[in-house]
C-alpha cells in the first residue's frame, strides 16, 4: 500500500497548502472513522472544486496543489487533489479511469478520471469527485458505487487498474494546453485491445 500513501509530483500532499487543507478537513470530520473522513473529503473536492469545463475556468491544473490554489480542475486533476487529501490523512488512494464516448453514442472517446480508495471492510472502492450537475450524480455509498457516468456505448470501458500515479497521457493533456477549451478539444484517450 506504500505507493498509494505516498506524495509525488502530481499528488503533492507534501505541499504546505495541501497538507493544511487535509488537516482542516480532518479536524472538521470524525478523523477516527475512515468512512466519515473519506466522505467529508470526497464532498469537499466534488462540491467545492469546480470542474474546468462545466464552469469554463482557467488555468488548466494538474498538480493537486494547483487544483487547490485555483479551485478548479478537470476530472483528472480533481482526482489528483482527492488522492492527495486522502493520502495525507493516511487513507490509501489510487487513480482509476473510464473510457467514455464524448457524445454518448460512439466515437470519439476519451478518458474520465476518478479514484479508488481502500476501505478495510470493502477493499478498493471507486469514487468520482468530478462534480455533480443535471444528469450527473456521483455519491459516496459504500459498498455500492455511484459514479458520475455509466458505461453504456460500444467501446466504453471501466478500466480495471488502480494506479498510484496519473497515466502519462493525462499529464500530457493537462500540461500541453493553456486553456480549458483547448483541453476540451483534445481530451486524452487510450487504445483498447481485445
Amino acid at each position: 500500500m506504500k505507493q498509494f500513501l505516498s506524495a509525488s509530483e502530481y499528488i503533492d500532499f507534501d505541499h504546505p497548502a495541501v497538507r493544511q487543507k487535509a488537516q482542516e478537513l480532518a479536524a472538521s470530520a470524525d478523523a477516527t472513522n475512515t468512512h466519515e473522513l473519506t466522505r467529508h473529503i470526497f464532498h469537499f473536492v466534488r462540491d467545492q472544486i469546480k470542474h474546468s469545463s462545466d464552469y469554463k475556468l482557467n488555468p488548466v491544473t494538474c498538480k493537486a496543489s494547483d487544483v487547490l490554489l485555483h479551485g478548479t480542475g478537470y476530472c483528472y486533476a480533481k482526482s489528483h487533489l482527492l488522492a492527495a487529501l486522502l493520502r495525507a490523512n493516511g487513507i490509501p488512494t489510487g487513480l482509476c479511469y473510464q473510457r467514455l464516448s464524448v457524445t454518448g453514442d460512439g466515437a470519439p472517446y476519451c478518458l474520465h478520471g476518478l479514484n479508488a480508495v481502500y476501505l478495510p471492510e470493502h477493499g478498493w472502492y471507486r469514487i468520482d469527485a468530478r462534480g455533480n450537475k443535471p444528469g450527473v450524480a456521483a455519491e459516496f455509498h459504500p459498498p455500492q458505487e455511484a459514479l458520475a457516468f455509466p458505461v453504456i456505448a460500444p467501446h466504453e470501458r471501466d478500466l480495471p487498474e488502480v494506479w498510484s500515479e496519473p497515466l502519462p497521457v493525462i499529464v500530457t493533456a493537462l500540461s500541453s494546453y493553456d486553456t480549458y477549451d483547448q483541453v476540451l478539444a483534445n481530451l486524452p484517450d487510450v487504445q483498447l485491445y481485445a
